[in-house]
C-alpha cells in the first residue's frame, strides 16, 4: 500500500509598495540565517493559509491584514522531506507600518524593486518572485542549490 505525502504548508506575504517588496534579513533561526526572505511561517494547526498569514503579519511586522485584500499569486512545491507547498499571497493594502517586531530572528526589513532584490536571498524565494514577475502561478523547486522547475 502506498503512502500518502504528508506536505508542510508555509505561507509567504509579498507586500507591494508599487514595484517594491519588502524583505527581511534572517538571523538567529538556523536556517539560510544571512539571507534576505519574505515575511514568512507555517500554518499551526487547524488554521487556514489566510489566518496564518494575517497572524505571520502581526507577528514578525506588526501589520494588521484583511484576508479579502490577499491574492494568492504563485504556489511553489518544494521537494523536500517532508515535501512543503509554499503559499505566496501578495498584499497591497494593509493597516499600519511594518516594523521589525521579531528583532531575534530578522536583523533588518528593507523594501526593494522587485526588478533588483539583494544577495544573498533564499533561493526559491527569489524563484517565486520571478514566476511572479512573469504571472507563472506555479512552480516546483528541488533540494538546496537547484533550480527551479
Amino acid at each position: 500500500m502506498k503512502h500518502r505525502a504528508q506536505a508542510i504548508v508555509a505561507v509567504h506575504l509579498i507586500l507591494r509598495r508599487d514595484d517594491d517588496v519588502l524583505l527581511g534579513l534572517r538571523v538567529n533561526t538556523g536556517w539560510s540565517d544571512g539571507c534576505w526572505h519574505l515575511p514568512a511561517g507555517h500554518l499551526e494547526a487547524g488554521e487556514s493559509p489566510l489566518d496564518a498569514l494575517v497572524r505571520e503579519s502581526a507577528e514578525e511586522l506588526g501589520l494588521t491584514l484583511d484576508p479579502a485584500h490577499a491574492d494568492l499569486v504563485h504556489l511553489l512545491h518544494y521537494h523536500e522531506s517532508p515535501p512543503r507547498l509554499n503559499l505566496f499571497f501578495q498584499v497591497r493594502q494593509w493597516s499600519g507600518s511594518p516594523v521589525n517586531a521579531e528583532p531575534d530572528k530578522c536583523a533588518d526589513l528593507h523594501w526593494f524593486s522587485l526588478r533588483k532584490l539583494p544577495t544573498p536571498l533564499v533561493g526559491y524565494t527569489g524563484a517565486a518572485l520571478a514566476r511572479l514577475r512573469d504571472g507563472t502561478p506555479y512552480s516546483e523547486w528541488a533540494e538546496a542549490g537547484s533550480a527551479a522547475r
